[in-house]
């Protein structure tokens, strides 16, 4: 059996190993399980809540194999991952060594689709990759592709799973799939109709080992491409993995940026949405898809972001009325560049999802003049070029965290004369959250805005980002019933 066998593998008896206990793995099970393989889960954590989720599926009729025994199986034909479980692992080392083929959860979807009636071929796939901005343009695409009249869903590293997806009693006409580098590294077979890569910068290193094998996981989006594979103009890497990719015959690179658009690209002109790809001569002619104040909010990453949704969309056929009403329908998720309130003529943003250095550039290159909370846990992050790029924007800073010293140092090369107040170290949860908020009030004049755009991981002070959002939305909230 390999990677690339057809899409209907003989499943009944075939003995399958399945690594991690987790949500993905859990489905990757019951998939299986359900399918006629003969099941074992195997996972390295011992604790009382994977026993009581190993339970569960052993009474199913799964094999589970906790702590030591998760190790490869003798007889095993195929593993299949969870996302998480990186290269390295000793479990994937025995696999190779036994001429076992790896999947993830989304090579496992991609081998169990099934037919459309209306076409006798499966839906397509329209997926999403990149550093950042992966939801929201997924959900972006979603929204548009409803807008369109067709039955369609945010899936992957996103809301449905994408094996849910695939086995949906109602099908899909086509599906938005959102793709992480986990799930790209274990996907050898995916081949989507059209695919975006929306940016690439440092991320994950400890998982892909380098920068080089990174972006070649992302670029794995990229193969078999039909009609579009779309990059980022202002990201030059984007387009080189285009350039590497082995497409299907006519498959075109498509641009997205904020300037005005050459042919086959999408761009901004004169505040409107423009499509130079997908019209007739494209060398003279444009298409109309909206506004700039269609898009919400309109800030210049989320602006690109649409673009690329758009992108998506038009290559599917979508026309553009829908990709406007698409897109003033679509409603971001919370902690992602969130207006919490104005108070005392100060405006407070919550983009706690703005986890890495190159999130918050994108989030602090859309206001002026900015109040920044800023720090928490760096997983290897430097500061010097997030700095030095927003320091005319900033009035001042408030750093938290356990590596808020790597910021202060940044600051202190780069933006030697703007203010800073650091949070008090221990503090944890609402109480350190409360004291941030009252700081950032403090540095803050009318006009500005006090934007939470972390840079960094939250778990050193809060249960993960969401936690971090509301807490700051809530003492936003506090600081205007004063």
């Amino acid at each position: 059996m390999t990677g690339s066998e057809a899409n209907t593998p003989d499943w009944a008896g075939l003995p399958v190993t399945v690594a991690g206990l987790g949500v993905s793995g859990i489905s990757a099970a019951r998939v299986l399980h359900g399918l006629g393989a003969r099941v074992t889960v195997v996972d390295g954590g011992s604790g009382e809540g994977l026993k009581a989720r190993a339970a569960e599926l052993e009474a199913q009729g799964v094999t589970v194999r906790l702590g030591d025994g998760a190790t490869l199986p003798e007889g095993t034909r195929l593993v299949v991952t969870s996302p998480g479980w990186p290269p390295s692992s000793p479990l994937f080392a025995a696999a190779d060594a036994a001429g076992v083929p790896v999947w993830g959860d989304v090579e496992l979807a991609w081998h169990l689709r099934k037919p459309l009636p209306a076409t006798g071929e499966p839906a397509p796939w329209l997926a999403v990759t990149g550093t950042n901005g992966k939801t929201t343009t997924v959900q972006m695409l979603a929204s548009i592709l409803t807008a369109a009249g067709k039955r369609t869903a945010a899936v992957g590293n996103v809301g449905v799973s994408v094996l849910d997806a695939v086995l949906a009693e109602e099908p899909y006409d086509v599906l938005a799939v959102e793709l992480s580098s986990y799930q790209l590294h274990w996907a050898p077979s995916l081949r989507p109709y059209s695919a975006a890569v929306l940016n690439l910068a440092p991320d994950h290193l400890d998982w892909h080992g380098s920068m080089e094998a990174y972006a070649a996981d992302k670029g794995r989006i990229y193969e078999g491409n039909v009609v579009a594979c779309v990059y980022n103009l202002a990201d030059p890497a984007t387009e080189a993995l285009v350039r590497e990719a082995d497409v299907e015959e006519g498959c075109r690179a498509v641009g997205f940026g904020l300037g005005s658009p050459g042919p086959s690209n999408f761009g901004v002109v004169d505040g409107l949405l423009v499509d130079r790809a997908f019209v007739a001569d494209r060398a003279k002619n444009a298409a109309e898809l909206g506004s700039v104040e269609d898009v919400n909010p309109p800030a210049p990453h989320n602006i690109t972001n649409a673009l690329a949704a758009a992108a998506l969309a038009r290559a599917y056929g979508v026309e553009p009325k829908a990709v406007r009403e698409g897109l003033r329908a679509f409603r971001p998720d919370a902690h992602r560049i969130a207006e919490v309130a104005v108070v005392d003529g100060v405006t407070y943003v919550d983009d706690s999802k703005a986890t890495n250095t190159h999130a918050a550039a994108a989030s602090l290159a859309a206001f002026r003049p900015i109040v920044w909370i800023a720090g928490g846990l760096a997983k290897g992050a430097t500061f010097d070029d997030l700095v030095q790029g927003a320091a005319e924007r900033l009035r001042g800073v408030v750093l938290i965290g356990e590596d808020r010293a790597l910021v202060r140092e940044a600051l202190l090369r780069h933006a030697p004369d703007v203010p800073v107040i650091e949070a008090a170290e221990g503090q944890t949860g609402a109480v350190a959250m409360t004291e941030v908020v009252r700081a950032a009030a403090s540095l803050a004049r009318t006009g500005d805005t006090v934007l939470l755009a972390p840079a960094c991981a939250s778990m050193d002070m809060f249960t993960n980002y969401g936690e971090r959002g509301d807490l700051f939305a809530a003492s936003v909230r506090e600081l205007a019933d004063k």
